[in-house]
């Protein structure tokens, strides 16, 4: 597996690519980084050619031009494990935060976000909402190295799902934050860029 030359930060589902720059800043590993914005969502102007998650997926599978890495904080990790689906040759590691992974969440003892969070949005797309993936038959194919960053405090991603994921994906590795959140990949980032960095550079 190649070194990554490019990073790419993945939001979650508020599509906010600010929520990656305590990380970014404190990572020393030397690559290009580049913040997916979501069109139509937040700041981010829509753009027609980017209606649905398949869309996306497109827009995301066409940056990934080199070797690259993919760090995503939830929704974004299902969008993250699409192209890496896509592009094996060049997606060289994924990491993955609080991520819902393709899984049946509700199945694995998570509390739907998805409601409240629309209401409290209304201005967002619906169709990140609306999004059911289901990525369980496709994970055991990823061979990329997989860092998945969990906190045991998060209702809405439990670490069940993250115990899951390690289950399925054949190279991964779990890594716990106590106390930690849904938001532990940007409230914690300075205690976890050390641990991102180092796995960046396992071949």
């Amino acid at each position: 597996m190649n070194a990554p030359t490019q990073l790419i930060f993945l939001p979650g589902a508020s599509g906010d690519p600010a929520f990656w720059q305590p990380m970014a800043n404190a990572l020393t590993y030397e690559a290009e980084h580049q913040f997916l914005a979501y069109p139509g969502f937040g700041a981010e102007p829509a753009d027609p050619d980017v209606e649905n998650f398949e869309d996306l997926v497109r827009r995301l599978v066409q940056r990934i031009d080199r070797p690259t890495a993919l760090i995503a904080q939830s929704m974004g990790g299902v969008l993250a494990l699409r192209a890496a689906l896509a592009k094996p040759a060049l997606v060289t590691h994924l990491v993955l935060a609080v991520t819902s992974g393709g899984l049946d969440m509700q199945a694995l003892g998570a509390s739907d976000w998805r409601e409240s969070f629309g209401k409290e949005n209304p201005h967002l797309p619906d169709w990140f909402l609306t999004l059911r993936e289901d990525l369980t038959g496709e994970l055991p194919y990823i061979q990329q190295p997989v860092m998945l960053l969990w906190g045991d405090e998060d209702p809405i991603s439990p670490l069940s799902v993250g115990e899951k994921l390690l289950e399925l994906l054949p190279n991964s590795e779990l890594d716990l934050v106590n106390g930690g959140g849904h938001d532990l990949a940007n409230a914690h980032a300075r205690v976890l860029a050390p641990l991102v960095d180092e796995f960046l550079q396992q071949a």
